[in-house]
Order: structure tokens, then C-alpha cells, then sequence
């Protein structure tokens, strides 16, 4: 009974040991951890942020540092704000400051600054948005040999289209599809802007750039010429291809303008010219595809007169179906690019603000 009753002190008593080695051990692992830990912290309270062409916005960035870590403060704290590019291997210089010392590049002078809500704020305003304005930013705050960075992605309400010229279809390299855009008032469209279109319903047989450098076409109803009756709806791919030789449509993205966009009421029906001229007249210019675009999709501009627009094609706005004004869907119908010079039309104008 003597030799149990040892047994068991003994038992508790090394159970108690390893208890109490175990709690020291424990505390000195989260002790280590700590030390180690990040002692500069950059959050963004949202991933993604939305507004549209002309608005405000601004991206959120915060930092946390540790007090401890860096003394009375004698580092003065860089923020440093930049866009990444579709391939995430450059970015583009957009805000710095250090202090009193601020500074803006390129497109961005005189729209950026810093919110400055708070002592730990970085947040970035940008005013005046652009179409160019969309993309991914990155806030970069570094103090000492500390650093830490969030990315915000900017999204801009607009609206995707498909466009070829003139000339026809799949007569553009990647650079003149990049123009093409920006003389229909927009830009070349991003992967995730066409994919964002085609869950809303765009469907088109043309494969056409994209500001990567890829090539594909958005499809919601498979059928034989457009990758196969048997395929399942989605974005087709062609990959990437030379920017120079290979030659394709393009998708461009326009969103809200400031301005005025309309049919030109006039007695006679006019030749292209004509058209221009009846515009300019009425104190504005001839509407651009973008605008004819983005008054369908964003205000519900609806129009059953085809008109002249500034790149000689002929077009008209539905965004009500009904018989002989496209009975099946709401779109902007093409009807071509007639000759300028002997078909007559209507016209559509557009007046900016100021």
C-alpha cells in the first residue's frame, strides 16, 4: 500500500514537470513569433472599388505599424502609389509622397492626392476619372527597412463592343486596334471587361484583340461556325499573337460621357458630308461609335432611325425590341458602311459639355 501510494506521487509530481516545461516552452515559441512578425502592416479595406468616367473615387490603403519597433520615429514614412500592367512585370509611376515632398506623373498631375483621414491613411483620390484610369494600383508604404504593399483594382461602369472598320473584318494589328478604340471614343478592352460583358449576354463570332495582347470571342449561344454546336457557352481563346503581323477585330470599352447625345431632326435625309455638316451646324459633332454605345447601354437611348456616324457607318440604338426595330434583342444594329458619297440617312450628333 506504502509502495502504491509512492508511485503516485512520484507520477504527479513528473506529470507536474512536464506541465510546467510544456507552458514555458509554449510562451517562449509566441514570444519568438512576435519578435519575428511583420512589424509594418498595409491593408486595403476593399479589392475592388467602382465608379465611371468623369467621377471620383478613392482607393483605400491604411498602414499599422509597430511603435516598438521604430523607436521615437525617427524614419519618415514613404507612400508610394502605382498601376500595374496587364502582365504585372512594369508599373507605372503614379503618387509619391514623403513628408511635405508629393509628387504626380504623367495623366495623373493635378487629379491625385492622398485622403489623409487619419495619421495611418494612404487612401489615394483620384478626381476626373478616365477610361485609361481603370486597372490594378498598388500602395506601397515603407518606413526604414520596412515594407508592405495592398493592390486595389479600379472598375469603371461602361460597356463592351465589338468593332472593325471600314476596311472589314479581322483587318487590324494589335496597335491600329488600339487606335481604332480611341477614335470611337474608348479603349481597348481588358480580358476581365470581356469576360464581364459575356456574363451579361454579349455574344459575337469575330475574335478580336485585347489590351493583353490576346486574341478572343465571347460566345452564349454555341452553334457550328463559332467553335461548335456541341461546346459549352464561355470566352474562346485564340492565344497570344504577333502585335504587328497577325491581324483581327478588336473589343473596345467606353463608358459615361459628358455630354449630349441625339438624333438630328432634319427635313431631308443626308449624304455623309451632309451629315457632318448638319452636326457641326447644330453646334456639336457627329457621334462617335463609343457614344452611340454608351448612350444605349448606360442611359437606354432607344432609336429606330439609322444615322451616319463619325466613322462612316450606319447604326441605330434599340434598347426596346419590337417589330422591324430589332425584334429578337436589344442592340445597337449595324447596318453597314455605306457610300458616303450617294446613300442618304439620318445622323447622329453629340454635344459636349464644358
Amino acid at each position: 500500500m506504502k509502495s502504491l501510494l509512492l508511485l503516485v506521487l512520484i507520477s504527479v509530481c513528473w506529470a507536474d514537470h512536464l506541465s510546467n516545461n510544456y507552458t514555458l516552452d509554449h510562451d517562449r515559441v509566441i514570444h519568438i513569433q512576435a519578435e519575428n512578425g511583420p512589424r509594418l502592416l498595409v491593408e486595403a479595406e476593399q479589392a475592388k472599388v467602382f465608379s465611371h468616367r468623369g467621377g471620383n473615387v478613392t482607393l483605400p490603403c491604411k498602414f499599422f505599424r509597430d511603435p516598438t519597433a521604430f523607436g521615437s520615429g525617427t524614419h519618415k514614412i514613404r507612400i508610394k502609389w502605382t498601376k500595374l500592367t496587364s502582365d504585372y512585370l512594369k508599373e507605372v509611376d503614379v503618387f509619391v509622397s514623403m513628408g511635405y515632398h508629393k509628387k504626380t506623373y504623367g495623366g495623373y498631375h493635378g487629379r491625385v492626392f492622398l485622403k489623409g483621414g487619419s495619421d495611418n491613411d494612404a487612401s489615394l483620390v483620384i478626381t476626373d476619372l478616365t477610361l485609361e484610369d481603370y486597372g490594378r494600383y498598388k500602395c506601397e508604404v515603407i518606413e526604414g527597412l520596412e515594407d508592405d504593399t495592398a493592390v486595389v483594382a479600379l472598375d469603371l461602369q461602361g460597356v463592351v463592343f465589338p468593332y472593325f472598320p471600314r476596311l472589314g473584318r479581322y483587318n487590324l494589328n494589335f496597335h491600329e486596334a488600339q487606335q481604332a478604340c480611341l477614335d470611337q471614343d474608348a479603349v481597348i478592352a481588358s480580358f476581365d471587361q470581356l469576360y464581364d460583358a459575356w456574363r451579361g449576354g454579349l455574344d459575337w463570332c469575330n475574335a478580336g484583340w485585347l489590351s493583353d495582347g490576346s486574341v478572343q470571342y465571347p460566345i452564349t449561344k454555341p452553334r457550328e461556325p463559332c467553335g461548335g454546336q456541341n461546346t459549352v457557352p464561355g470566352v474562346r481563346n485564340y492565344g497570344f499573337w504577333d502585335k504587328d503581323k497577325s491581324r483581327y477585330d478588336v473589343f473596345c470599352f467606353t463608358s459615361n460621357f459628358n455630354g449630349r447625345f441625339y438624333y438630328l431632326i432634319h427635313p431631308t435625309k443626308l449624304t455623309y458630308d451632309e451629315a457632318v455638316q448638319a452636326c457641326l451646324n447644330d453646334g456639336a459633332q457627329i457621334a462617335k461609335v463609343g457614344q452611340i454605345f454608351a448612350a444605349w447601354k448606360l442611359l437606354g437611348y432607344d432609336r429606330c432611325d439609322a444615322g451616319w456616324l463619325a466613322d462612316g457607318s450606319v447604326r441605330y440604338p434599340i434598347s426596346r425590341p419590337r417589330r422591324r426595330c430589332s425584334p429578337t434583342e436589344a442592340a445597337v444594329r449595324f447596318v453597314g458602311f455605306p457610300d458616303k458619297k450617294h446613300k442618304l440617312y439620318g445622323v447622329y450628333c453629340f454635344r459636349a459639355y464644358n
